[in-house]
């Protein structure tokens, strides 16, 4: 094949226009790479083209690169990944654009070097990713690492598949039918190819993972069962999308996910899989093809042709054409007209039903011969579904007669495993008594601690009981005397109430009998006009059967109150008699609880000593068994830090303050026994872990400091024992004195003290107030050197002219710029500090912080001398400059050295930050102003020096061939003379570095503290 055939089918399949690429110039590219055995010309050809200045060019080039690794010759992908990093860099410049052809382009190429890369890492998969299942299972090389390995790395290669997929998708508008225009066609031509490579990348996923779920517990793989329910979702819903494109319906037959994924908690849902196959019919190969018909299996309907029997028809009618001369009418000459024209109407209607009966036959065959051919892509389709099953089928038989294999070899080295877990079992057994013994030990450790614990609470407990009593007591007799005053009161308020009654009856009683009496009166003075008040006289007799009426019930109510007040006399006498009875019953159960009171307060004060007692045996054992430790040979491999020994010694001396308080309150009230306790286990653990920890801080100084130390923590562990003895008894408590344990203690400390880094010397007040001090320092050095930078910038302007005044002018204005940048650092750095001092100190002052965390205090205090020293420095290195005394080299080195003294106060300051800290971005871009800065200082030096500097011009003409020759020596005498003084230079800079690293480290303890944390 012609290779310049190739590069023109090249460059018509990639050019500017919006339309899908043609299959026969992609067919053709195809066919190149194997004719050349490789993609030379493909990308000497595409490597002329602009790609990153238009995105549809772009576009049509990964769609034809897509193309030549699927389906090209396998030397393409190696001849390509020489072109990775431009493809990345690509890639990552059409991704600044968020829409349109550009985004697309920068996820089709992420896809693309996806794609190369995991061919090169594994060789075994073809481009087109076509394998059978014993070729996967050879991929893993039967080691589930391998198997794992590549699961990943298929779930990066889908992921990139779909985020194509899903790009596509979403910069078209699915509300019109884009998919039958040319731009619409044009981005959904590449999706072929892509959905191809998922349909075998959705397939092998699913085997691997079943082979993983084989050798690997489900919980490790729960990460991969999500990552492929995530992918399954969004694959199965753009294969569905794709599925109702009428783009796709004509190219390519779309699989379909089953509804549900698979379930890998179950190994036999792997039979249920089956494979997606993805048929692409061979008559719509190409995008661009339409349906033809062929014309040769069709009848021609522009002649007619009659049936024999018409011709018959005719021939009798006619005669036969053999015989008849066409120019001789002379046999027409009886037939009339009329008959002749019937005629010719009759078989001209005959001809055209024969042709409307042909058309429709005609499309009838079309349809039935397009269904014919549809139902043969579907059995095509069944076929290749039924022959990969075969032939999965017979590699799940490979692969289960491998795993057999497998099993008998594991069967093999168990056998081999048990043999040697026999011999190790034995081996245990004899660490599992030792482990035994001692678990007892701490076992009866434990329960005589529990045990006092609970004697403490039941104690506690029964106080709380016999508090609760005697309150309800107390209670109760409150309750029944308010009772029986409450009844008292309710009696006399009754009989008051029945007494007021009975005379308003009486009094009623008496104003009703004068009223009768006056109306006596007056019917005997009115009976002389008696028809006058007849009527009257009625309505007073009904008011005096009323009144009557009335009067009785009164008396009757007024006798049934009289029988309730005898009846609540009676009640009232009866509750005060049982109220008399209670009080004297709950009297005696008062006595009764006070007794019961003294015995359990006696009962109380016995438990409360006991508890006590077995606190101060718990801390004797304590103390016992640390000085027992000590003793030990398996001992002296343990080492610890003067630091944590000092913080012990001193945890220890303020737990002595509390136990001696606490000691006297409970002298005065021995309520406070459970505090005591407390303390006295407390003070156990705190003085046996001093002892430890001053053991092993002994095995990492020298001899006479180490006996001293060893020495110190022995007596400290005697003082304790007499201590605690003396608290044993009820006797010896009160006059029991821990000032000899004090002063034991506070030998321990004092010689951790003597054995700390001696950058560690100073006290509170001192480290925090040298904090400030320096911080302070840097930052009126920093304002010394700005204003210094002013004034020489005066100086030069006033003194200096023309170049000179140029180049002064511009170094000094950089070294301001620079100083400017140090302050801004500095303000960063104490509001950093600031912060970190008040998110970290807790309870205590700023200096005690600084002091806790003393290591970090003085790289702090370091770094802030650094940058103060380095900013005088490289002042006066400017000032020599601009006065035409000093060397450019050396303020480019002034300025090196700032930076990396900022870079160490960065560092220090940053270490304990909160990496969410708004102060802690700001002096990161303090940071970078500063390196900014120093860079355009060495630029403005570096200028500066190229435009003084006059260089000589060399001119050999008047000289001899001897004299050059000369001269020539001359110059490589010098060369190698200083090439000899700048390599001792470099040794001398490197011993330099060396001794400064080792004082740094001795002044700041950093030996002292890698021996105290081993």
């Amino acid at each position: 094949m012609d290779l310049s055939k190739i590069a023109v089918s090249i460059n018509k399949a990639i050019n500017t226009q919006e339309v899908a690429v043609k299959e026969k110039h992609a067919r053709t590219c195809i066919l190149g790479t194997h004719h050349e055995k490789g993609a030379h010309t493909f990308w000497a050809a595409v490597n002329r083209l602009p790609l990153s200045s238009n995105a549809v060019l772009c576009w049509k080039f990964c769609h034809v690169f897509h193309k030549l690794l699927r389906d090209g010759h396998p030397n393409v992908i190696k001849d390509s990944m020489r072109n990775k990093a431009d493809l990345t860099d690509m890639s990552r410049m059409w991704g600044h654009l968020s829409e349109g052809y550009g985004k697309l382009c920068s996820i089709y190429l992420k896809l693309l070097i996806t794609k190369m890369e995991f061919h090169i890492k594994n060789p075994r998969f073809p481009g087109n990713l076509q394998m059978s299942n014993r070729q996967l299972d050879e991929a893993g090389e039967n080691d589930v690492n391998n198997f794992f390995q590549l699961t990943v790395e298929m779930f990066d290669y889908l992921e990139c598949e779909l985020n194509l997929f899903l790009g596509v998708f979403s910069s078209l508008d699915m509300s019109r039918s884009v998919s039958v225009t040319a731009a619409g066609q044009c981005r959904l031509a590449p999706l072929i190819q892509v959905i191809l490579d998922c349909s075998h990348l959705y397939d092998y996923t699913v085997k691997l993972l079943f082979k993983l779920h084989s050798c690997l517990p489900a919980d490790t793989l729960q990460g991969h069962r999500d990552r492929f329910q995530e992918q399954f979702k969004k694959l199965k819903s753009l294969f569905y999308r794709s599925s109702n494109l009428q783009y796709f319906k004509r190219l390519i037959q779309i699989p379909q996910l089953p509804e549900n994924p698979p379930n890998f908690l179950r190994a036999s849902a792997l039979s249920e899989h089956i494979s997606p196959v993805v048929v692409i019919p061979a008559e719509s190969s190409s995008p661009e093809s339409e349906h033809v018909v062929e014309t040769d299996d069709l009848v021609d309907t522009d002649v007619p042709v009659l049936p024999p029997a018409l011709e018959t028809k005719f021939d009798d009618l006619f005669g036969t054409s053999a015989t008849i001369d066409p120019f001789n009418f002379n046999s027409q000459n009886g037939m009339r007209k009329d008959d002749k024209d019937r005629l010719i109407e009759q078989l001209t209607r005959e001809i055209q039903a024969l042709k409307d009966e042909l058309e429709s036959f005609r499309l009838e065959s079309g349809r039935l011969c397009q269904a014919l051919r549809g139902r043969v892509s579907e059995l095509e389709a069944e076929l290749a579904e039924q022959s990969h099953l075969r032939l999965q089928a017979a590699g799940e038989s490979e692969f289960l007669k491998a795993e057999l294999e497998d099993l008998r070899r594991v069967r093999e080295d168990t056998e081999k495993e048990q043999r040697s877990l026999t011999e190790i079992e034995k081996k245990a057994q004899a660490n599992e008594q030792r482990y035994t013994k001692l678990k007892e030990k701490y076992t009866e450790l434990v329960q005589s601690h529990a045990d006092l614990l609970r004697k403490n609470a039941e104690v506690t407990r029964q106080m709380t009981v016999a508090r609760a009593a005697q309150d309800e007591v107390e209670a109760v007799r409150r309750e029944m005397q308010e009772k029986v005053k409450a009844a008292q009161e309710v009696a006399d308020r009754q009989e008051r109430d029945q007494l007021d009654q009975m005379q308003d009856l009486q009094r009623e009683l008496v104003s009703s009998r004068v009223e009768l009496d006056s109306l006596k009166t007056t019917m005997a003075s009115s009976q002389q006009s008696n028809e006058m008040l007849g009527t009257q006289l009625v309505a007073l007799g009904s008011e005096k059967a009323e009144l009557v009426q009335s009067l009785s019930k009164v008396e009757a109510e007024l006798t049934a109150r009289g029988e309730e007040l005898e009846q609540a006399q009676t009640s009232l006498a009866a509750e005060r008699e049982s109220g008399v009875k209670t009080a004297e019953a709950l009297q005696n159960q008062l006595n009764e609880k006070a007794s019961r009171e003294q015995a359990l307060e006696s009962q109380l004060a016995a438990a409360r000593w006991s508890s006590l007692q077995g606190a101060v045996e718990e801390a004797e054992k304590i103390v016992q068994d640390s000085l027992v430790q000590i003793d030990d040979p398996a001992h002296i491999s343990c080492t610890s830090s003067a630091d944590y020994l000092a913080s012990r010694c001193q945890a220890s001396l303020d737990c002595m303050e509390r136990l001696h308080a606490t000691r006297d309150a409970f002298l005065v009230d021995n309520a406070a026994v459970s505090e005591l306790v407390r303390l006295v286990v407390q003070c156990g653990h705190l003085v046996g872990d001093t002892i430890v920890q001053g053991s092993a801080t002994s095995h990492m100084v020298p001899v006479e400091q180490a006996d001293a130390l060893s020495e110190s923590v022995k007596a400290c562990g005697a003082e304790a024992l007499a201590l605690l003895a003396q608290m044993k008894q009820r006797d010896s408590l009160t006059q029991a004195d821990n000032g000899k344990l004090k002063a034991a203690l506070e030998a321990v400390l004092a010689s951790a003290e003597k054995l700390r880094p001696r950058g560690l010397e100073l006290q509170q007040g001192e480290l925090g107030d040298l904090v400030e001090q320096e911080m302070a320092a840097t930052s009126a050095a920093v304002e010394s050197a700005a204003a210094r930078i002013e004034e020489m910038l005066n100086k030069s302007r006033a003194v200096d002219t023309g170049i000179k005044m140029e180049v002064n002018e511009r170094i000094l204005a950089s070294c301001t710029e620079l100083m400017q940048a140090i302050k801004e650092l500095i303000l960063s750095s104490k509001d950093l500090q600031r912060d970190i001092v008040e998110s970290g100190r807790g309870a205590a002052s700023m200096k005690e912080f600084y002091v806790k965390n003393s290591r970090w205090t003085e790289g702090l205090i370091s770094a802030s001398k650094a940058v103060g020293w380095g900013a005088t420095v490289m002042v006066d290195a400017a000032d020599l400059v601009v006065q035409g005394k000093g060397k450019f080299e050396e303020l480019m080195v002034c300025s090196h050295e700032i930076a990396a003294s900022t870079a160490q106060l960065v560092a220090a300051s940053k270490v304990k930050a909160d990496k969410d800290s708004s102060n802690l971005q700001r002096l990161q871009q303090a940071s970078r102003s500063v390196t900014q800065a120093t860079a355009a200082v060495v630029a403005s030096t570096k200028s500066g020096k190229s435009q003084i500097e006059e260089t000589d011009t060399m001119d050999f003409s008047s000289m001899t061939l001897t004299q050059i020759k000369r001269q020539e020596m001359d110059a490589q005498v010098l060369v190698l003379e200083l090439e000899t003084r700048l390599q001792k230079e470099r040794e001398r800079l490197g011993e330099l570095r060396k001794k400064h690293y080792e004082l740094a480290g001795v002044a700041e303890g950093w030996g002292e503290e890698e021996e105290g944390t081993g």
